[in-house]
């Protein structure tokens, strides 16, 4: 179709000529690819899922061990997921398995006798702490108590009281 100078009409960008090959038209992919930018900025931005850790991660490593077991022990809503916590008892369980009957016994007895001595230590403590409250009447010095000495003249005023009782070692 010609126009009336004999140039072609401008082609609207927002129709579509009936038989055109083009199925969407400009406006359509030009949304769509606004949306896909928003939609892989927005995913870019999200933080990353962190994998749980494995139980030979754990037994590999005692502090991080520690520390997830700590978390789930004190705040089990805290602890990142019931899976860590999961694989962390699998890990004790699997630590302790591992442990040598010898090193045991071993590390048992040297817990006892260091048990021992703190209990001496502790006791020997307590025995100095009650000696020092402890009074013992044998072991104080024996002061000797003698009666006062008479006065050599009565005081005036001591004889004018003849119903006073008699002081104590002189005779009336």
């Amino acid at each position: 179709m010609r126009h009336k100078d004999g140039v072609a009409p401008r082609p609207v960008l927002g129709t579509m000529e009936l038989g055109s090959y083009m199925p969407y038209s400009f406006k359509q992919i030009l949304g769509c690819a606004w949306l896909c930018a928003a939609l892989l900025s927005s995913a870019a931005c999200t933080q990353r899922r962190i994998p749980p850790m494995t139980v030979s991660d754990l037994m590999e490593d005692r502090v991080t061990l520690d520390g997830v077991l700590m978390k789930c022990n004190q705040n089990p809503v805290k602890a990142r997921t019931d899976s860590d916590c999961l694989n962390a008892r699998i890990a004790i369980e699997r630590l302790a398995k591992d442990v040598d009957p010898a090193v045991e016994e071993k590390r048992q007895a040297d817990f006892e006798r260091s048990r021992e001595q703190l209990r001496l230590a502790q006791e020997k403590i307590r025995q100095e702490q009650e000696a020092k409250t402890k009074v013992d009447a044998y072991s104080l010095p024996v002061v000797p108590v003698d009666p006062p000495k008479p006065p050599s003249s009565p005081p005036p005023q001591a004889q004018s009281q003849s119903d006073s009782p008699p002081l104590a070692g002189t005779r009336p």
